[in-house]
């Protein structure tokens, strides 16, 4: 996309959902990075449902390390790959606490010095516990930057710097959650919902998802060519006279 066009992609994304939000729930910026860590490969839903009653008790790095490791193991294991994430987040707590005073650091280098915590993970905590520029790229993220011809790339580290070069202004801040929300919601992965795209006429992706309604329509058509296929395969088969039955002589024994 041109510059324009991508000022253009925003701003109709901003109009759509002024003040987009992380759907992760926390109360705190350690909560924030906990819930992050553990919603790699799986859905903010569900880390959401597992954490509710965690964060009820756990706020600080040593309220987690008070948990405990098993316990903590017990509270998240609805969540993929809970025994690895139970023993990051415990590693964590503990070198928050070590090195860092129980305190958030702020700079991404610092963040990723962390067990479990990559890239991604870090840019979240920045941008939205920090008010950081960041650009986090996750699956959502990279399939609409592709997808639509926005920041397209080969991997996340490709999109993540064009997002760094090409995003205007006044929408940095909150440009990687508009683009979460879209590819979570509208461009889908399996089928986008092009008939309701804010977006539709500046993106690549051909052909366009009819609605739900036009896609009914040539399904309709189909079932009724096959009923009428197979009503005249029936009638032909009852107007085709039977084939005689031919036995199969066998030759006459010598006496």
């Amino acid at each position: 996309m041109t510059r324009d066009q991508v000022f253009e992609f925003f701003r109709r994304l901003a109009d759509a959902n002024p003040a987009p939000e992380t759907e992760l729930e926390y109360s705190n910026p350690y909560q924030l990075l906990v819930a992050v860590v553990l919603s790699a490969q799986a859905t903010d839903a569900s880390v959401n449902i597992a954490c509710r009653p965690l964060f009820e008790r756990i706020t600080t790095p040593q309220h987690m390390m008070e948990l405990g490791e098993d316990s903590l193991r017990d509270a998240i294991k609805t969540i993929g790959l809970f025994n690895t994430k139970a023993k990051n987040v415990i590693a964590l707590s503990e070198a928050l606490i070590e090195r860092f005073g129980s305190e958030i650091p702020r700079t991404r280098e610092e963040l990723q010095s962390l067990p479990g915590v990559g890239r991604k993970t870090a840019n979240v905590v920045l941008n939205t516990a920090f008010g950081e520029e960041t650009f986090a790229v996750d699956t959502h993220v990279f399939r609409v930057c592709n997808r639509t011809g926005l920041t397209p790339g080969q991997d996340v580290d490709q999109v993540e710097a064009k997002h760094e070069k090409i995003v205007p202004q006044p929408f940095r801040r909150d440009a990687h959650h508009w683009l979460i929300l879209h590819g979570r919601y509208t461009c889908k992965a399996r089928l986008p919902e092009c008939w309701r795209c804010p977006v539709i006429d500046l993106c690549r992706y051909n052909p366009k998802t009819p609605p739900p309604e036009e896609r009914a329509k040539p399904s309709a058509a189909r079932s009724a060519n096959r009923a009428s296929s197979k009503a005249r395969t029936a009638k032909g088969r009852t107007a085709s006279k039977p084939k005689a039955n031919r036995s199969r002589s066998r030759p006459s024994r010598l006496p």
